[in-house]
């Protein structure tokens, strides 16, 4: 069964950081370019940045560019966000997404072929 699994997320300060998981089972996460999205309530769902397959080329979206690191560990299977700085406008249920296309720039949610469930990131003081 091909499944994504997102953990990591929860509540924390303004300026503060928080690392995502994104796990991989039935399938080897290595050969897919890897997306976050997320998505607040009453907003569209909104790219984060990806990291391609072959060479870990990363792209970000402008708001979380400087602030949001994205890499994979292929040995684990499992892809990260890592989130320093973060900011209220960053609350949101964050998801990662597998797609065969190459991490170049912002790859549309509909090229996504997989999904994880997502996981819940509040920033409040």
């Amino acid at each position: 069964q091909v499944q994504l699994v997102e953990s990591g997320g929860g509540l924390v300060q303004p300026g503060g950081s928080l690392r995502l998981s994104c796990a991989a089972s039935g399938f080897p996460l290595d050969v897919y370019t890897i997306g976050w999205f997320r998505q607040a309530p009453g907003k569209d769902r909104e790219g984060v940045g990806c990291i391609s397959s072959s060479d870990a080329n990363t792209y970000y979206a402008d708001s979380v560019k400087g602030r949001f690191t994205i890499s994979r560990d292929n040995a684990k299977n499992t892809v990260y966000l890592q989130m320093n700085g973060l900011k209220p406008d960053d609350t949101a249920v964050y998801y990662c997404a597998a797609t065969g296309y190459y991490c170049s720039a912002y790859v549309p949610s509909i090229e996504y072929a997989y999904w994880g469930q997502g996981t819940q990131v509040t920033v409040s003081s």
